[in-house]
């Protein structure tokens, strides 16, 4: 054991952020000789839980923790998600896909994007969607998983992540930390303790006066961020001037006949509505600008846009789009909410957790506390933040709206200087550029500058190396193999009762 070994690892919140935090912990490092994970959360606080959808990084984190899939899809009442569908955001009646996985299938050493454009210019009208199975199955209400010994069907392309109740993933994770030998203590926190010469974390002390003492903190305590900004005052970058909703109602009602994998997201005249089909219930919010729309008006909204009957009372939450100007500050590194917030448009918000907690197993570090360490893990947690806000910027920036004050201000906004310059290279020539370690791939910035009416200028030239003719057949050939494929393909409903995956509560429902 090395004398400088961090010995206590306390993590503070429970919710997604805590258990996702302390379930990897205990798989990466839960025997290592010495360590100890505690987590401190109380049951009378309560937690954010509104967050239903995923990306595809989801599955490996779920197959690093060694996770049945089919145990957890039922435990938590799952569905399978192929993208996200938006609906009203470039004007009304407009609807597309952002797709997970890829278009078509890349020609002469060129994006199939480039010989997409061509074939518009030849007169194919045929749109973009049609060339995806994630969005043509996704609409279709068809699932499978990928099938990787058919390398030349489509189906060996399929990418998915999950729909998933937020709170029983939670006690999923928990059961699995705790049997891995996490110890949980319940207790609200009321004072947190630092050595007065470092400034470091020594401890928090509950109600009743229990002291739980550690060397690593990791803060998963929600928008509030007990130890990263109330106790190290971290500071606070505001974005809301490119994002202004500040505000979300969130309500479950009954599910409908309408079992799409995709998570759907529709503008409203002052911010947009989610809808997360889960195997017992959806989830729906209306994420807005309190500048824009009253909080009544806002839920009369959301009311009246539902499948079904509600499930629950409103759970209201206010926020503000922006990121702690450092995540890890001397022992406390911020996991989750602690750590900022982006509006759950592209499902990040869970992704952000999962990323935080694989860099910090990869940056790790001991009683020496390395500068650099921390400096790497702010700096690349920013990149993430940033990239992600960027994403989002661009729905609101690039759209046709002008039928109410909220979307003449995003039309009209000054996008980031990244942004700007990703939207004139695209409208010049279609190309997209792409940093390394970037979550969203080229496809998926195709997916939404083409999706939101950002049309490109032109097409790569070595798109030409195709004749006319063999383009257009090329393409039509991609089109009716996909479409027929799909066709094949099983509803999502079927897909989960073939595989044992339909949960006990869907089934009570259903009987």
């Amino acid at each position: 054991m090395r004398p400088d070994q961090i010995r206590k690892v306390v993590v503070v919140g429970g919710g997604t952020a805590g258990w996702m935090s302390a379930a990897t912990l205990a798989k990466i490092m839960g025997e290592m000789p010495g360590l100890e994970i505690e987590l401190v959360e109380s049951e009378a606080i309560g937690t954010v839980g509104v967050g239903e959808a995923t990306i595809p990084q989801i599955t490996l984190f779920n197959q690093m923790l060694g996770i049945d899939e089919v145990d957890f899809v039922k435990a938590t009442n799952a569905t399978y998600k192929l993208g996200i569908e938006f609906v009203d955001w470039v004007r009304i009646g407009h609807r597309y896909v952002h797709p997970f996985g890829t278009y078509g299938i890349d020609m002469r050493g060129v994006e199939f994007l480039h010989h997409w454009l061509k074939g518009r210019t030849l007169g194919d009208t045929t749109p973009l969607d049609a060339y995806s199975i994630g969005a043509t199955a996704g609409v279709n209400s068809r699932m499978m998983w990928p099938r990787r010994d058919l390398p030349n069907s489509p189906v060996s392309k399929i990418v998915y992540a999950f729909q998933f109740d937020a709170g029983l993933y939670a006690r999923y994770l928990r059961r699995m930390a705790e049997a891995a030998g996490v110890r949980r203590t319940e207790g609200r926190i009321v004072e947190v303790v630092q050595n007065p010469e470092s400034g470091f974390v020594e401890a928090v002390v509950l109600e009743g006066g229990r002291r739980v003492e550690g060397e690593l903190f990791l803060d998963c305590s929600g928008f509030r961020g007990l130890l990263i900004e109330q106790t190290l005052h971290a500071g606070f970058e505001d974005w809301s001037k490119w994002l202004p909703n500040d505000r979300a109602i969130a309500i479950p009602c009954e599910s409908s006949d309408d079992e799409q994998p995709l998570t759907r997201a529709t503008a409203r005249p002052a911010g947009w509505q989610w809808r997360i089909p889960l195997q017992h219930r959806v989830g729906n919010g209306y994420v807005y600008s309190s500048a824009h729309v009253s909080d009544d008006e806002a839920l009369t909204t959301l009311l009246a846009n539902l499948d079904g009957a509600p499930l629950a009372e409103p759970n209201a939450l206010r926020f503000t789009a922006g990121f702690r100007k450092q995540a890890w500050v001397k022992n406390v590194v911020a996991i989750g909410l602690a750590g900022g917030f982006l509006e759950p448009l592209e499902s990040t918000s869970i992704h952000l957790i999962q990323a935080g907690i694989a860099r910090l197993m990869n940056l790790f570090p001991t009683l020496a506390w390395t500068e650099a360490e921390r400096r790497r893990y702010n700096e690349r947690t920013l990149r993430d933040y940033v990239e992600i806000r960027d994403f989002l910027v661009l729905h609101y920036k690039s759209t046709e709206r002008d039928d109410s004050p909220y979307w003449d201000y995003c039309r009209t906004l000054e996008p980031p200087e990244g942004l700007a310059e990703r939207i004139a290279m695209f409208r010049a020539n279609g190309r997209v550029f792409h940093e390394s370690e970037e979550l969203f791939a080229d496809t998926s910035w195709q997916a939404v500058l083409m999706g939101q009416g950002v049309e490109p200028g032109g097409y790569h030239p070595a798109a030409d190396l195709l004749s006319d003719e063999e383009t257009l057949t090329r393409l039509r050939h991609i089109r009716e193999v996909l479409g027929a494929t799909v066709n094949e393909m099983p509803t999502q409903r079927a897909f989960l009762a073939m595989n044992n995956m339909t949960s006990d509560v869907s089934l009570r429902r259903a009987s």
